[in-house]
C-alpha cells in the first residue's frame, strides 16, 4: 500500500475529524500539565491546529510547516489578549479592601 492509498483509505473512513481531536487533546493536556498560560496554550494549540490545516490545504510539508507558523501565531495573539483581560480583572479586584 503506497502513502496515497493509505491518505484515501483514511478519507473514507471518515477519521479525520477523530484525528483532529486527538491533535487538539494532544497539544491541551501537555499545557495544561505543565501549567501554561493562555498565550502558551493557544499557540500550542494553534500549531497542531494550524499544522492539521496547512497539510490538508497544501498536502505537503511546506503547507504543513506555514500552517504550524500561522497557527502558533494567532494562536498566540488570542492567548495573550485573553491573558491581558484576566490581568486586567485581578487589577480591578485588587484595588478592593476586604
Amino acid at each position: 500500500m503506497t502513502p496515497r492509498d493509505s491518505s484515501n483509505v483514511a478519507r473514507r473512513r471518515g477519521s479525520t475529524p477523530q484525528v483532529i481531536l486527538l491533535v487538539a487533546a494532544g497539544c491541551l493536556v501537555p499545557a495544561t500539565l505543565l501549567g501554561c498560560n493562555d498565550a502558551q496554550s493557544g499557540a500550542l494549540l494553534g500549531a497542531g491546529v494550524g499544522a492539521l490545516a496547512g497539510q490538508a490545504i497544501g498536502g505537503d510539508t511546506k503547507g504543513t510547516v506555514i500552517g504550524t507558523a500561522v497557527g502558533a501565531g494567532v494562536g498566540y495573539v488570542i492567548g495573550n489578549e485573553s491573558d491581558k483581560a484576566k490581568q486586567q480583572q485581578r487589577d480591578r479586584y485588587d484595588d478592593y479592601d476586604y
